[in-house]
């Protein structure tokens, strides 16, 4: 039986966290540390030494597009020029919620939400953060618009369980090879893993890391 290959990550926060662990275990890896999680400036202050880390085992850094760009291709070479032979660096376009719900089915389950409410083009959306707090808000079940819909009077984007419960949506019911049909830049995250499977030797592995 072959050696089980370990995969480091780094992230913006605690739902990534999540999903890059799921994108790991999908690619038959086994999920290692996990840095960052203090938001995107301070994952972006970090990125010299991940790389550098990479030199010696298999990284893989996710981070949201946001609007900081048009596309990914430019912030991946403002943050990563020159990726070290194990890094896996990739962007969510424009953040991690839209790969969440690309997968409509899931969602509609876990949401308790008519599966025709669900964007059918995650990635377009400005604010695919905003747009999960909103079908949460047409929920059939309380205690989600509860925990994952911000009071009036709050101030906050996002109710006061929000991250608890898309992390336990993403542990219990999301589905990566699902969401990936529409979420293309999951797909590009999901093929660069398996990069690092095969490994970057491999001419798949050299196109995967790197696409």
């Amino acid at each position: 039986m072959p050696s089980p290959i370990y995969v480091t990550a780094a992230v913006e926060g605690p739902v990534d966290e999540a999903v890059v662990h799921k994108l790991i275990e999908h690619v038959g890896c086994v999920p290692g540390p996990v840095y960052g999680k203090k938001g995107k400036p301070a994952l972006r202050s970090s990125i010299r030494g991940f790389n550098q880390a990479a030199r010696r085992g298999p990284w893989i850094v996710l981070v949201d597009l946001d609007r900081d760009h048009e596309c990914a291709p430019p912030l991946r070479e403002a943050w990563v020029p020159v990726a070290a032979p194990h890094l896996c660096f990739r962007v969510a376009v424009r953040a991690i919620e839209a790969w969440l719900i690309a997968d409509d089915d899931a969602l509609a389950r876990f949401l308790r939400i008519a599966r025709d409410r669900i964007p059918r083009a995650p990635e377009s959306l400005p604010d695919p953060k905003g747009a999960l707090v909103d079908l949460a808000r047409a929920s059939r079940q309380r205690a989600i618009r509860e925990d994952m819909v911000p009071r009036g009077s709050s101030g906050r984007s996002v109710g006061p369980a929000y991250t608890s419960r898309v992390i336990e949506y993403v542990q219990r019911e999301w589905r990566p090879e699902i969401a990936a049909a529409r979420a293309d830049s999951l797909q590009r995250a999901i093929a660069c893993l398996n990069g690092l499977v095969e490994g970057p030797a491999s001419p798949r592995g050299k196109r995967d890391l790197f696409s």
